[in-house]
């Protein structure tokens, strides 16, 4: 893994060619974060994952926003202080899914039991980290594995961003447009142009925002326990129906993606895959405790802060920040707030994101049995990246006995 690492760091001139490396080298050379106007600008490189679950999480769950938005901004805050990159922090995806759409058709699931799997993900992560056991399965995983799911992770991130954005494909076409024009003007970051349009485009669109915003108030709320009231049908729940499945994915994209990703763009701040997982354990552990949905660092997190311009822990930080005064003081008004980022923007964010993510794992190696490998694993994350995991590693096993014959 660690030889691969290395070859892979020559990915990064080519990436720099596109992405600008002068800010990445600088802040290499200072570890130092910083808190200028490219890392305010890379702080919303996310929200086309952030705010579509937090939506789907509060309008179908109920889940309370004051305490999924302080999980969200506490953990971004010490992980931007902690690992000094544009660390993410994100919701789990398979957990978000499951717990939505199942709620959506059967209505088991409850809020109650999105905790109790965050409690149940913290326990396993925190211990697999304590033990060493995270770093002997890492190890275990081939190269040419991870390259395939992170490559299919970014083409799934620009698929999901195309679907969003033909929403209201004009918005989406403007977009895409503009923020590709201005992401060779570093003077003024795309993402506040992007954003002004998409709120300009929902003003427009529904003009009853501006006196429903207006009619926002601060209101201060302390953090509270969110687990008093859970009941064993919420930690079944939790444990079997939203816990089990998540666990392939978090291992490949939240600590062995997430770990290649910063320490192929950061290496002077490099991160270990036990690091990670601990990490991971203490956030869903500390964040349940106060109504913090199951959380994890996903490679495409990274991604979309660094191609919007962040380069240190800045924007964890900056993003943060303002989550937990949105949870501490406007938490009853989040979906009012959120309604002003129409979906066609946020696609417009997930798709740059995933081209982002999908260009960092061009390097497929020179084997082709790897390649092969790889681009197996890559079509099969486009649907499932827990089925790509155990797909990629039964062919590059394959692969490497010459059993294949392309």
């Amino acid at each position: 893994m660690q030889q691969w690492s290395a070859r892979r760091e020559n990915v990064v001139p080519g990436l720099a060619a596109m992405d600008a490396p002068e800010p990445i080298a600088a802040a290499s050379r200072k570890r130092i974060n910083r808190f200028d106007r490219m890392e305010w600008a890379g702080a919303g490189g996310d929200l086309g994952t952030l705010i579509p679950f937090v939506v789907a999480y509060i309008g179908v769950l109920g889940v309370d926003p004051h305490g999924m938005l302080l999980a969200f901004g506490v953990a971004g805050i010490v992980c931007g202080l902690v690992y000094r990159t544009p660390f993410p922090v994100q919701p789990m995806k398979a957990i978000g899914a499951a717990a939505t759409t199942q709620a959506a058709q059967t209505l088991v699931v409850t809020a109650g039991a999105v905790y109790a799997a965050g409690i149940a993900t913290g326990v396993l992560w925190l211990l697999l980290a304590l033990t060493g056991a995270v770093q002997k399965i890492c190890r275990w995983v081939g190269a040419p594995v991870v390259t395939g799911i992170v490559l299919g992770l970014g083409l799934g991130f620009m698929l999901q961003g195309v679907r969003m954005m033909s929403d209201d494909w004009w918005l989406g076409a403007i977009g895409l447009g503009a923020t590709l024009w201005m992401l060779s003007y570093r003077a003024f970051p795309a993402m506040f142009l992007l954003l002004a349009l998409g709120a300009a485009w929902g003003i427009a669109r529904e003009p009853v925002i501006v006196s429903e915003l207006l009619a926002v108030s601060a209101q201060f709320r302390p953090p509270s326990f969110a687990l008093g009231a859970l009941t064993w049908n919420d930690w079944l729940v939790g444990c079997l129906v939203l816990a089990l499945p998540q666990l392939p994915l978090t291992l490949g994209n939240a600590v062995i993606a997430i770990t290649d990703e910063n320490n192929r763009l950061f290496p002077d701040r490099a991160v270990s895959e036990r690091r990670v997982a601990a990490s991971t354990g203490l956030m869903n552990l500390i964040g349940a405790a106060f109504g913090g949905v199951p959380m994890c660092h996903g490679a495409g997190g990274m991604a979309g802060h660094v191609r919007f311009g962040a380069r240190t822990g800045g924007a964890a930080i900056i993003l943060g920040t303002l989550l937990v005064l949105l949870a501490l003081f406007f938490a009853d008004s989040v979906q009012t707030l959120l309604r002003i980022f129409p979906t066609a923007v946020l696609g417009v964010i997930l798709f740059l994101t995933g081209a982002q993510l999908a260009l960092g794992a061009c390097d497929l190696g020179r084997d082709k049995g790897e390649r092969f490998a790889a681009l197996v694993t890559a079509g099969c994350a486009l649907w499932n990246v827990g089925l790509a995991f155990v797909v990629g590693l039964a062919v590059l096993a394959l692969a490497r006995k010459g059993r294949l014959h392309l």
